[in-house]
């Protein structure tokens, strides 16, 4: 059978891991639905469907079903109230799509969405990590893909998972510099999930990069693909931007979109401006303290930027590592940690490679296996703890996924 195992094709091999972990997924959601009392959106013990449509689903749900606002609504001072302005087209869109096509209800549609896209994601993260690391580092990158703690939101009704597979074949697009499709996807990903701003930072990361190596004669970068990539960096920024812009159309408010996000912040950190930058200090302190809260954050800054010191990251291709750079400096820049702040790491998935690459290269072998079986177990416990706390609702919730 183990033989046999591995004479199988790479992507009948993903897509078994993939279906394994949906099983333990679904198990976990299932479990913890059958202990959750009602609340706003769901009676108690809701089925599957139900209780997959929480949160931000039931928002997709609203635009799905009648589309966005005519106007940002604002309370009595002013300030912009939560609404469906914050919130991509592209996810919500589809499942529209397949509900006319199929006659299926919402939540049905967007859990077949979700996980049709999230084994396409598993599928393309194994090619990605294939083109720098062998079969074996791939395929356990991709399991460490499927039962991560934040892996059953690749089966609920969340764009996550439909992201995450267009980005990955936008990396994949990059590796092979194919510029005109990678326009094109890149434009589509930045109307499912805010990501365009972060891919055209590093595809200018990139360009400045080979721009150096052709300046020094160690690599050959010829003038039509300077102006190949240089004119996707364009369209990804544009692409990044064309939300807001959308918004500020539709509404003839100029500011709707940053204000109707900044109404999420509020509960935090109260009325405040969009200052790049300034979040991560405001949420470290308002989460650990006036003290405790800066010195985690900057020990957790301090070792992720000496991560890209380690053998694994510096064998990533250099496009890939300018992505994690890129968006890692993006989620700094904009958004305000929290809870949902695990399930925004997604976009980072490809450097699970790194992480698969180190526990395969320990010695000996049964200290290695053990390695191995101890972050797969781990990860499962990981997706227990992380539907009990922010997808199961409590009443009283300061944890949403």
């Amino acid at each position: 059978m183990l033989a046999r195992a591995r004479r199988a094709p790479w992507w009948l091999s993903v897509l078994a891991v993939y279906a394994a972990s949906r099983i333990v997924s679904t198990g976990i959601l299932l479990h913890v639905a059958s202990r959750q009392p009602a609340n706003a959106w769901t009676p108690a013990q809701p089925g599957y469907f139900d209780f997959a449509r929480l949160w931000d689903g039931t928002w997709y749900w609203i635009i799905a079903a009648g589309g966005y606002p005519d106007a940002i609504p604002r309370d009595e001072a002013g300030l912009a109230t939560e609404n469906a302005f914050a919130f991509m087209p592209v996810y919500p869109f589809v499942v529209r799509g397949v509900m006319v096509l199929t006659g299926l209800e919402f939540a049905a549609a967007a859990v077949a969405v979700s996980v049709v896209a999230g084994a396409v994601a598993a599928l393309l993260l194994h090619r990605l990590v294939r083109t720098w690391l062998d079969e074996r580092a791939a395929l356990l990158a991709t399991a460490l893909l499927c039962v991560a703690p934040i892996s059953p939101i690749l089966q609920v009704a969340y764009a996550e998972s439909l992201h995450l597979a267009m980005l990955l074949g936008a990396l994949l697009l990059l590796l092979e510099r194919r510029y005109a499709p990678l326009a094109v996807l890149v434009t589509i990903m930045a109307l499912t999930r805010p990501s365009g701003l972060a891919f055209a930072l590093a595809l200018a990361l990139l360009l400045a990069w080979r721009w150096r190596r052709h300046r020094r004669g160690l690599e050959p970068f010829p003038v039509r693909e300077r102006v190949e990539l240089a004119a996707v960096t364009v369209i990804a920024g544009l692409a990044g931007l064309a939300w807001p812009g959308i918004v500020a159309l539709a509404t003839g408010d100029l500011t709707g979109y940053t204000d109707t996000e900044l109404a999420w912040r509020r509960p935090y950190v109260g009325p405040v401006e969009l200052v790049p930058f300034t979040a991560w200090w405001q949420g470290a302190r308002w989460w650990l303290g006036e003290t405790a809260g800066p010195v985690v954050l900057a020990l957790v800054l301090v070792a992720a930027s000496a991560s890209f010191a380690l053998p694994q990251m510096r064998r990533m291709p250099v496009a890939i590592r300018c992505w994690i750079i890129a968006y890692a400096v993006y989620l700094l820049a904009v958004f305000f940690p929290q809870s949902s702040t695990f399930r925004l790491l997604l976009p980072l998935a490809p450097a699970l490679g790194a992480l698969a690459a180190g526990a395969l290269a320990v010695r000996p072998r049964w200290l290695r296996a053990l390695i191995v079986v101890t972050m797969l177990a781990v990860s499962i416990a990981g997706q227990y703890g992380w539907v009990h706390i922010a997808w199961w609702v409590d009443g009283i919730d300061w944890t949403p996924p």
